[in-house]
């Protein structure tokens, strides 16, 4: 399923996944939260990365996504 969202997102996005950072099962089916690369800068270490909550059915089919917070790379994560 995490594999499945990732490439749901890049098709719909048009951004490669970087990670999937998290899989949890939902009453409907499956939540995926995907971080990818939003815009590269130099260095690397100022890049803008987002996480994505990625929606999927028991099937596996996209049913809905949210970016769900933005940050730069070289940023201390909290969840």
């Amino acid at each position: 399923m995490a594999a499945r969202a990732a490439e749901e997102l890049a098709a719909l996005s048009g951004r490669t996944a970087e990670a999937v950072t998290g899989i949890h099962r939902t009453d409907d089916g499956w939540r995926v939260r995907v971080e990818v690369l939003e815009l590269e800068r130099v260095p690397r270490s100022t890049d803008v990365l987002a996480e994505y909550a990625v929606d999927l059915d028991g099937d596996g089919d996209l049913t809905g996504y949210r970016r769900a917070r933005r940050y730069s790379r070289g940023a201390s994560r909290e969840d």
